[in-house]
């Protein structure tokens, strides 16, 4: 019983230390909370790949043996403008200019013009993308909160070649996508601005492979989805 109450003693010694440490905390931007709606600027990195299922008949085709998409990066650039809609909960929307490309792997059954069988085909992409989210933010502890979001995203791809006329080498992808977008996040208050790293899972649900059975680095695949893996750092005010 001793013990247990020097623990105890010592526990809620540790307890009041480390709130008393917080109150002592000069709380920056401490009027932050009341304001209906403030904006901000978006930086972000991205990891990028597409989810694909292999068409019915790719045993059928004899000129591609393997097909399969790879991890790759990009950058995005955006702003944000933040609506309260109570202590806890918030409506961001984040419109964002985001530079991406896309790889898919090809094992050829013979080589092709350059000689290869090895053969990786790049779809670069430039995405407006417009994200509606709620955002379920904790309480401030001193200069410091954790919050977490989910919403939908539209997708515009301004580079999309869905369209194109001479498209032996590409795999044709659809211009417009739509989907869910999770994540989590922290906002570090400083003296004049609000640092916010996040990170986001945000997958297209609509199938964007506009498919061609000419084209054989196209017509392996029956759908391809888009999936994406986002860090952000959003500066706000």
């Amino acid at each position: 019983m001793k013990r247990f109450y020097i623990l105890s003693l010592l526990l809620l010694a540790t307890h009041s230390s480390i709130f008393a440490q917080i109150d002592r905390v000069e709380m920056n931007l401490y009027d932050h909370d009341t304001k209906p709606y403030y904006f901000g600027i978006t930086l972000g990195a991205n990891l990028a790949r597409f989810q694909t299922s292999l068409h019915p008949r790719f045993l059928q085709y004899d000129s591609v043996m393997i097909a399969e998409p790879v991890n790759s990066g990009g950058l995005s650039l955006g702003l944000s403008a933040t609506a309260r809609l109570s202590d806890r909960f918030l409506l961001r929307f984040n419109p964002q200019l985001m530079f991406l490309e896309r790889n898919i792997f090809y094992k050829l059954k013979q080589p092709d013009a350059n000689g290869l069988t090895d053969v990786t085909k790049t779809i670069e992409s430039v995405i407006m993308s417009f994200p509606l989210q709620v955002k379920f933010q904790s309480d401030r502890i001193g200069n410091f909160r954790v919050y977490t979001l989910a919403g939908i995203k539209g997708d515009i791809d301004m580079a999309s070649n869905a369209r194109a006329k001479r498209a032996e080498e590409l795999v044709k992808i659809e211009k417009n996508d739509f989907g869910p977008e999770f994540g989590i996040g922290f906002n570090f208050f400083f003296e004049s601005f609000i640092f916010s790293p996040e990170i986001k899972i945000s997958n297209g649900a609509r199938n964007i492979h506009a498919r061609d059975e000419n084209l054989k680095y196209s017509n392996v695949f029956d759908r391809i989805q888009s999936r994406m893996i986002i860090f952000s750092i959003h500066l706000e005010g």
